[in-house]
């Protein structure tokens, strides 16, 4: 029996963590886990000492499972760190891995390089799979899934509001349906319930962060800002959920300039009906420019966080004060 090694990456940790459990439920028994499971940072831990206990013998059983998270020598320009892995020591494990671990590697990033020798070893001899993030026209599904999931019935409107509410995240999404069902009556969702319960999570979502944009209002952006932070929501997934947000406002600001009604915007934007009437209105409030300006700013900000050379929460600060305090009262709608 040869050892397993799991590689899973992307920026949807939702999927992610699904994918880790079915293969520790898979792969280990309870009272494996419960003496034969251990977890590892690389951020903060040389994969050495992950191989080192890879091939210990595992306690009390036959089996031991390992989880190994944030290995930054798969990125193209790692971050600077006082840790200096031993990338030949993994390459050996690689191809000989002990029979009685399965490790996972969690790869919490959007792009992997795969020029790498570690990375084509990985992909020859590992299981690698890649979970990108869910698109927005394809949130309704997922409402669904989940909500069948739970055993759910949702009343006509629920699903565009939790749709608004919780963006494109899935572990947001998941959270919100169990807090509705908390409070249903024979597992049923009515439009009044769900309005009343995601008010709050309405006032941290990417479109309120967009309205705090438009309204210039800094103060009320680093409140909702902070709020997503406390929902365990990582800088990078929001500098994504708002470029998606501006790169929608520019394309729908484009194609009016084009003739097309909203309509027949539906074709060539996927997208839900009320994100697209939401963009056709907050197009009005910015100039094309001031829009190449924001997608700009998110962009750099995007590769400081990604290459590490500078704070992500700092970084996704000094962006919003970029694009919030060079916004003008009323932009022209040229």
């Amino acid at each position: 029996m040869m050892g397993k090694i799991h590689v899973l990456y992307g920026e949807e940790r939702y999927l992610i963590q699904q994918e880790k459990e079915r293969i520790v439920k898979k792969e280990t028994t309870e009272e494996e886990r419960e003496f034969n499971y251990s977890t590892f940072n690389l951020e903060d831990t040389p994969i050495e000492d992950v191989v080192a206990d890879a091939e210990t013998l595992p306690f009390l059983g036959e089996h031991k499972l390992i989880v190994a998270e944030n290995p930054v020598f798969l990125l193209a320009k790692p971050p600077k760190t006082e840790v200096e892995h031993d990338i030949d020591r993994f390459l050996a494990y690689i191809n000989d891995p002990a029979p009685y671990t399965t490790l996972i590697l969690l790869v919490p990033y959007e792009k992997v390089d795969e020029r790498k020798k570690v990375m084509k070893e990985l992909k020859k001899k590992g299981n690698v799979q890649s979970f990108s993030s869910v698109k927005e026209w394809n949130m309704e599904e997922w409402v669904q899934k989940v909500a069948r999931e739970l055993k759910l019935e949702l009343a006509p409107g629920v699903e565009e509001l939790v749709t608004q509410s919780v963006g494109t995240n899935l572990s947001v999404l998941r959270s919100e349906l169990e807090k509705l069902k908390l409070y249903a009556e024979n597992d049923h969702i009515t439009k009044e319930i769900a309005e009343e319960l995601l008010s709050s999570s309405l006032d941290t979502s990417g479109l309120k962060l967009v309205d705090a944009v438009i309204e210039r209002d800094l103060s009320k952006a680093m409140k909702i800002y902070k709020e997503l932070l406390r929902m365990n929501e990582e800088p990078i997934a929001l500098i994504a959920l708002l470029a998606s947000q501006f790169r929608m406002i520019s394309q729908v600001k484009i194609l009016k300039r084009k003739g097309y009604t909203e309509s027949h915007m539906k074709n060539y934007i996927k997208a839900h009906p009320y994100v697209l009437k939401l963009a056709g209105q907050r197009e009005k409030q910015f100039s094309q420019e001031k829009l190449e300006h924001i997608m700009l700013s998110l962009s750099e900000t995007d590769s400081h966080m990604k290459s590490g050379s500078m704070d992500k929460e700092i970084a996704f600060e000094l962006m919003l004060y970029n694009i919030i305090s060079s916004h003008p009262e009323r932009a022209s709608s040229r």
